[in-house]
């Protein structure tokens, strides 16, 4: 009889360690399925927050890539027609920077379903930031294409300068009227690298 006891109790213990580790799986089964549900969550909330743009926010980013495209073809002729390589150098590193962030701007237009602007579309002139010493983008281009040696670079340096003053201009705007979180960042950055760079070309242009 005392053996019979104790195979009994051996069989119960074993049932309980079945039934415990059966438990045991179904709640590591609840905990990862809540895990995925959860990071979807931040990732939906997180992409719902970097969505988020108003009429500024279109405006900066149709606005600045026509801008940027203005800057770079002035900068590819400058790379090719200045004397000084402190002026191509110069011209090197804006045709650089504006490229990607002409490409992250088209970006959030096509993501936000709005048009971009491609540059023979639009009069430089007409909007405000666009414009360089009174000159629309065909004129100053046209100007520049006139010049050779000093005359050019002077003169680069004085419509690049006018240029950058623009964007800043319209950076200002969309951080006082925008609010996607990127494109504030982004004019964020306009401001501090073209304000560098303005002060740069002064000192170029007095070291002329």
């Amino acid at each position: 009889m005392k053996h019979k006891s104790l195979l009994t109790a051996a069989g119960g213990a074993l049932a309980l360690a079945i039934t415990l580790a059966a438990c045991s799986d179904a709640g590591s089964g609840d905990e990862s399925n809540s895990g995925p549900a959860q990071t979807q969550t931040e990732t939906d909330s997180a992409g719902e927050v970097e969505g988020t743009n108003n009429d500024a926010d279109v405006a900066f980013a149709q606005m600045m890539i026509v801008h940027h495209q203005g800057a770079i073809e002035m900068a590819d002729l400058a790379i090719a027609q200045a004397e000084t390589q402190d002026v191509r150098d110069l011209a090197e590193r804006i045709s650089t920077a504006q490229g990607p962030e002409i490409e992250r701007m088209t970006s959030w237009l096509e993501t936000w379903g709005e048009e971009t602007m491609p540059m023979d579309g639009m009069d430089h002139g007409d909007m405000d930031g666009m414009d360089m010493d009174g000159m629309s983008q065909e004129e100053a281009m046209e100007e520049l294409q006139s010049l050779s040696g000093t005359e050019f670079d002077r003169r680069f340096l004085d419509l690049m300068t006018a240029h950058h003053e623009g964007a800043v201009e319209m950076a200002q705007e969309e951080l006082s009227s925008g609010e996607n979180p990127q494109a504030l960042e982004l004019a964020e950055t306009i401001i501090s690298d073209q304000e560098a760079e303005i002060a740069e070309m002064e000192q170029m242009r007095a070291d002329l």
